[in-house]
C-alpha cells in the first residue's frame, strides 16, 4: 500500500519507507509470550533413585550370583553358563520367587554390551531387583 504526500507542488511519488513502529509491537508482544511461557517448559523428571549403602546385604533373601569376566564368560552361582540356559534359568527363578535378588560382579574391564545383555535377559523374565557387587576397597586394580 503506498501512500502520497497532499502537497501543492503535485509531486506524486509514493512513500517508500517502512513504518516499523507495527513490527515493533509485534515483536514485543512475542518477546512477552515467550518470557512468560519459557519458565513453563521445563520437564524434570521425578526419579526415586536408590541410596549406596556401605553395609553388607543380608543374606537371607534368595539370590543369584552372575559374574562376568573381561571376556564375556558367564558364571551363574560359579558354574559356567550360556546364555540361552541364563534365559531359562532366569525365567525358572522368577516364576518359583520373583522377589529373587540377581547380584551381578562384573570385571571393572569388561565391555558394558555384556553386561547389559545380561541385565536385560534377567528383566525380560521377569527379575526385577538386581544388585552390583562392588569391591570396597579404594586401591582395586
Amino acid at each position: 500500500m503506498a501512500f502520497s504526500l497532499l502537497d501543492d507542488e503535485g509531486d506524486e511519488e509514493p512513500i517508500v519507507e517502512i513504518n516499523m513502529v507495527p513490527l515493533i509491537d509485534v515483536m514485543l508482544v512475542l518477546m512477552v509470550v515467550f518470557m512468560v511461557t519459557a519458565p513453563l517448559l521445563t520437564h524434570a523428571v521425578k526419579l526415586d533413585l536408590p541410596r549406596a549403602a556401605s553395609t553388607a546385604t543380608a543374606r537371607d533373601a534368595p539370590a543369584l550370583d552372575v559374574a562376568i569376566d573381561i571376556d564375556g564368560r558367564v558364571r551363574l552361582d560359579g558354574v559356567p553358563i550360556d546364555e540361552a540356559a541364563l534365559r531359562l534359568r532366569f525365567a525358572e527363578t522368577a516364576q518359583r520367587d520373583p522377589k529373587t535378588e540377581l547380584r551381578v560382579r562384573a570385571d571393572r574391564r569388561t565391555p558394558y554390551e555384556t553386561i547389559a545383555r545380561v541385565l536385560s535377559y534377567a528383566s525380560r523374565n521377569g527379575l526385577a531387583r538386581i544388585g552390583f557387587v562392588t569391591d570396597p576397597r579404594d586401591n582395586v586394580q
